[in-house]
């Protein structure tokens, strides 16, 4: 693989770059601190914005290695971020990245996440050389795995108490894209999700 670090990436309505340390307030008020927002997932909602801005100092740090990919997800209309997205597993070996992510409540349902999953996928599949995608989502949370079908990732099965996330031990359904699977559905950089 071609490590490359994050890099910006634009989309029709969205920035996605790395996050910086003056993106603490943003983050904990649009969605670190909504306990709605982080139900399913592996950490929990933050009570204090330093909390936030540690977490951030802790993410600047690791942009210095080029194997590190973590983005705020930055709504262009309102200019500051409304959640992240990155990849929280390589398996170089197989050439695999296991990405995750996250936006804040008033965001839901607009098409946001897709269209961030879909540019994320296309510069690690088109740039770093990554061959397979995958995401996995608490089974108690259909709407990820919405997401993860609109963004042409296929259901491969459940695995039984095979994560844990806030809610404790939970079965996770698994969804994963091949990068020729990719480049058949988005030819052409048309994006159709």
């Amino acid at each position: 693989m071609n490590h490359l670090g994050t890099q910006s990436l634009e989309t029709k309505r969205l920035i996605l770059r790395p996050f910086t340390e003056a993106d603490a307030p943003a983050m904990f008020r649009n969605w670190a601190s909504d306990p709605l927002v982080t139900e399913y997932l592996i950490w929990p909602a933050y009570t204090a914005e330093s909390d936030v801005a540690d977490y951030l100092r802790s993410v600047v740090k690791q942009y210095e290695r080029a194997d590190c990919y973590e983005w705020a997800i930055v709504l262009k209309e309102l200019g500051e971020p409304v959640g992240s997205i990155g990849v929280v597993n390589l398996r170089e070996m197989i050439e695999a990245a296991e990405i995750g992510y996250c936006i804040g409540r008033r965001w839901w349902r607009r098409g946001i996440v897709p269209e961030a999953v879909t540019a994320v996928m296309r510069f690690l599949f088109e740039q770093v050389g990554v061959n397979r995608i995958e995401a996995k989502h608490d089974v108690r949370n259909p709407a990820s795995g919405t997401v993860m079908k609109k963004c042409g990732m296929t259901y491969e099965g459940t695995l039984r108490q095979g994560a844990r996330y806030n809610q404790g031990l939970c079965d996770a359904a698994l969804y994963s894209i091949l990068k020729e699977e990719f480049l058949k559905i988005h030819k052409g950089g048309a994006d159709h999700i």
